[in-house]
């Protein structure tokens, strides 16, 4: 399974966007989210399952507030795959994997209520820093372990809803061809398999949300080819969002300098923004409500 490398080069000399001559005149170049992450990391709880042939993994569940529902009430389970690198800041990655902010109360009760799920692969970095292991093959069965334990534990989880971005985003898609119609919904961003074979989740019940930016630094679209495109915006199951600049809060093209320019590359920092700008409109009509209302509407 792909995972991005960031080289010592990179870090050190800053890259210029290559986007940034595709602008607009007038049009600016944002460096901030909407949101503050950290605020909620306090309600995800730490839990550990065992995995003898990766290390046992760590993951973080935030439930609900069950006392603002009538009992007997059926929740939604977010699960949230992080990207390359993010599982060395160890609990931030929460926030950084994109569900942080949906535990916000607002959001909370937008979606009448939901669990949310952020397994950490066992990331490790070599002697130079670099990244050497991530997620793989054989993480799947491992996080529909963890998947299948919450909901039992749980005991009121009626449907499953996955997605992330970047190595999240194409992790997303190997779950889905590795467990078709198992989950009610899914949001892989950024991430393409390297050929075609993700198209097959256009064919079964799991309702999708699509997301990249055309001009993602690291080439995800790209490899997107024309059949591919033309199959998924035709999809009855697929709602696409393929912006020609994936933008923040304030409509500024966002820009993410993380040794490498990557703005365009980290479309999950918009999805945990809830797809919404700071003037209450949304980021594409076909979800007006936002994130948050496709959630609530699977």
């Amino acid at each position: 399974m792909e995972v991005i490398e960031f080289s010592n080069e990179t870090k050190v000399d800053h890259v210029v966007a290559p986007w940034e001559k595709y602008m607009a005149p007038g049009d600016f170049v944002s460096y901030n989210p909407s949101y503050v992450g950290g605020a909620f990391l306090d309600k995800f709880e730490e839990h550990t399952q065992p995995a003898s042939d990766v290390g046992d993994i760590t993951y973080y569940l935030f439930t609900p507030d069950k006392s603002a529902y009538e009992s007997g009430k059926k929740f939604k389970l977010l699960v949230f795959i992080h990207g390359a690198t993010n599982a060395l800041a160890g609990k931030v990655c929460v926030s950084h994997s994109g569900g942080e902010m949906f535990a916000d109360a607002k959001r909370q009760a937008k979606m009448e209520g939901a669990y949310i799920l952020v397994p950490l692969a066992n990331e490790k970095t070599d002697e130079n820093g670099e990244l050497t292991d991530s997620w793989s093959e054989a993480y799947l069965k491992h996080l529909k372990a963890i998947i299948d334990r919450t909901v039992e534990e749980c005991g009121d989880i009626d449907k499953v809803i996955i997605g992330g971005g970047s190595s999240g985003g194409y992790t997303t898609w190997k779950m889905l061809l590795e467990y078709p119609d198992f989950f009610a919904g899914a949001f892989p961003a950024s991430g393409f398999t390297e050929d075609d074979s993700y198209l097959e989740a256009l064919n079964t019940n799991t309702k999708l949300f699509i997301s990249c930016a055309k001009y993602d630094e690291f080439g995800s679209f790209e490899r997107v080819t024309p059949e591919a495109l033309d199959a998924m915006k035709n999809a009855t199951n697929a709602i696409c969002f393929f912006p020609e600049f994936l933008r923040n809060g304030d409509k500024g093209v966002a820009s993410l300098y993380f040794g490498i320019e990557m703005g365009q590359h980290c479309m999950i920092t918009q999805i945990q923004a809830d797809l919404m700008y700071d003037d209450g409109t949304p980021y594409l009509p076909e979800l007006p409500e936002g994130m948050t209302g496709w959630f609530a509407g699977l």
